[in-house]
C-alpha cells in the first residue's frame, strides 16, 4: 500500500510558509520535491495497461504528461519550488550537441545546419496551428546568444587575432540586445477598461476539477461597469455593425481601432502587430519599437561577431569569400566549430534580417502585420515586391508621417474605445488575474453575471 506524502489545504486555513523545496501542485496539495517518484497512479495505470497490451484510456498520455511537468520543479527561495517549464530544456541540449556534430566533417555540418532550421520551422508550425504557448523559441534565442558569446570567449579570443576592443564591443552589444529583449517582453500594451468605468467586482467561486469539497475552488473575477448600473442605450445601424465588429467576446471589452485579440496570449493588444515566438509575446503599441530595436541590435551584433570570426579562422581570405571557401579550417576541431557556429550565426541572421526588412516595410507604409495579412486575405490591398510590400491605404500620412507616428506612439497611455471608455496599457503577465486582463462592456456586463452559476460576491472599487 502506498504512503501519503500529500497534505489537503482546507479552506480558510492559514498556509505555512513554504520551504524552498515545497510546492502546491496542481490538484492544490502541499507536496515536496524529493517525493516526485511517490503516488504516481496515472503513471503505474499506463504502463500496467502496456505490459498487458491493453488499450491505454484516451486521456492517459495528457495525464501523465500533466503529472510529468507538475512534478519538475527548480527549489526556490520565495514561494517554494517553481515549476520548469519542459520546452526550455530541448534547446539547451540539441544546439551543442547539433553544432560539435556538424563541426566534425564538412557534410555533416551540411546536413546539421540544413536539418536544424527545418526542425525549427516543424516545432513552429505545429505549435502554431495549435495557439498554445511555449518557451522553446525563446530559450533557443537566448541560449544560442549565449553559447556563441561563451565560444567567442573561448575559442576565438584565446587565438590573440580579436583584441580587447572587440571584445568589448561584442560584449556591449550582447548585453544591450538581450536588456532590450527584455524590456520588449515586457508591456505589448493590453487593452483594458479604465478604472473609471468599473463600478464593482463580481467573484464567482466553483468547485474544483475532482469535486472535492476540502479543496479550494476556482475563482472568478467578473468586473461591472458603471455605465452597466446607470443604463445603456443600444447602438442600431452602422453604430451596431461597428461596435460587433470591434466587440471580442472573449476578453469581453470593445476593442479600439487597430487593436487585436492574441489567441495564443488570450488578450487583446492595441495596434496588434503580431505574436512573436522568439519573445514569447505579443508585438503591440508599447513594445513595437523595442522589438524593433532588439532585431537592429542582434542584427548588428551578429554582423559584427561573424567578421571577428571570419578573420580569426581564415586571415588569407576575404570576409565574404571566406564564408563560402576557407581551406584547411577542418583540420582542427577548434576551428571547425568556430566556421560551423559563424554560418549556424549567418543562417540566423539571414532570418532576422528578413523580419527586419518586413517591419521597416509595414512601418513605412503604417500598415502592421495582421492588418497587411487580412487586406490580403479579403484581396483589399496593393502587394508587390512579392508580397514584401502591402499597402492598405488606410492609415498611411506618408513615409515621414508614418515614422513620425511610430515613434511617438509608444507615449500614448490611452486611447478610447468604441464604448467611449479608456483603454490602458498593462503589463502582460500570465499571473495577472481575470479582473485585470478582462473587463464586460456594459451591454454584456449583466448577461454574463447572469449566465455563471456559483456564488456571487460583489464588492464595490
Amino acid at each position: 500500500m502506498k504512503k501519503q506524502t500529500h497534505k489537503v489545504l482546507k479552506r480558510g486555513e492559514e498556509e505555512d510558509a513554504l520551504c524552498c523545496c515545497e510546492y502546491v501542485n496542481r490538484h492544490g496539495e502541499r507536496s515536496h520535491i524529493a517525493a516526485c517518484c511517490c503516488d504516481c497512479e496515472d503513471l503505474d495505470d499506463a504502463c500496467d495497461r502496456f505490459f498487458k497490451r491493453d488499450s491505454q484510456k484516451p486521456d492517459s498520455l495528457s495525464q501523465v504528461a500533466a503529472v510529468i511537468s507538475d512534478r519538475i520543479r527548480v527549489p526556490w527561495l520565495w514561494g517554494g519550488a517553481q515549476k520548469l517549464d519542459l520546452s526550455i530544456v530541448p534547446p539547451l541540449i540539441l544546439l551543442p550537441v547539433m553544432l560539435h556534430l556538424a563541426a566534425l566533417h564538412f557534410l555533416l555540418g551540411l546536413v546539421v545546419l540544413t536539418a536544424l532550421p527545418g526542425l525549427v520551422l516543424w516545432y513552429y508550425y505545429f505549435t502554431h496551428r495549435k495557439k498554445g504557448q511555449t518557451l522553446f523559441f525563446l530559450s533557443l534565442a537566448l541560449f544560442s546568444l549565449a553559447y556563441m558569446y561563451y565560444l567567442f570567449i573561448t575559442e576565438v579570443f584565446p587565438r590573440g587575432d580579436v583584441g580587447p576592443v572587440e571584445l568589448a564591443a561584442v560584449t556591449v552589444g550582447v548585453s544591450l540586445t538581450v536588456l532590450v529583449l527584455f524590456h520588449s517582453k515586457r508591456n505589448p500594451g493590453v487593452v483594458r477598461t479604465s478604472r473609471e468605468a468599473i463600478h464593482s467586482t463580481v467573484t464567482y467561486y466553483s468547485p474544483s476539477a475532482d469535486r472535492d469539497s476540502l479543496l479550494n475552488g476556482r475563482r472568478q473575477d467578473v468586473t461591472l461597469t458603471a455605465a452597466s448600473q446607470t443604463g445603456f442605450t443600444e447602438p442600431d445601424g452602422p453604430e451596431l455593425k461597428e461596435s460587433n465588429r470591434n466587440w471580442c467576446s472573449v476578453c469581453q471589452v470593445v476593442r479600439p481601432p487597430r487593436a487585436g485579440h492574441c489567441r495564443i496570449c488570450g488578450v487583446c493588444v492595441l495596434r496588434l502587430d503580431h505574436h512573436c515566438v522568439w519573445i514569447n509575446s505579443c508585438v503591440g503599441q508599447a513594445n513595437h519599437r523595442s522589438f524593433l530595436l532588439t532585431l537592429v541590435l542582434f542584427l548588428l551584433t551578429s554582423l559584427y561577431g561573424i567578421g571577428l570570426v571570419l578573420r580569426s579562422v581564415c586571415p588569407q581570405q576575404l570576409l565574404l569569400t571566406a564564408l563560402l571557401y576557407c581551406p584547411g579550417v577542418y583540420n582542427q576541431f577548434s576551428t571547425a566549430l568556430c566556421f560551423t557556429c559563424v554560418w549556424y550565426c549567418s543562417i540566423v541572421s539571414a532570418g532576422v534580417l528578413h523580419l527586419l526588412v518586413v517591419q521597416v516595410i509595414n512601418i513605412s507604409c503604417n500598415v502592421t502585420e495582421r492588418e497587411a495579412r487580412a487586406a490580403l486575405r479579403e484581396k483589399s490591398a496593393r502587394s508587390s515586391c512579392w508580397g514584401l510590400v502591402v499597402e492598405t491605404g488606410v492609415y498611411s500620412r506618408g513615409f515621414r508621417g508614418n515614422w513620425s507616428e511610430f515613434m511617438s506612439m509608444g507615449d500614448k497611455a490611452f486611447m478610447k474605445d468604441g464604448s467611449g471608455s479608456r483603454a490602458e496599457l498593462l503589463p502582460l503577465s500570465g499571473s495577472a488575474s481575470l479582473a485585470e486582463r478582462s473587463s464586460l462592456s456594459p451591454c454584456a456586463s449583466h448577461m454574463e453575471a447572469a449566465s455563471r452559476p456559483g456564488n456571487i460576491s460583489a464588492a464595490p472599487v
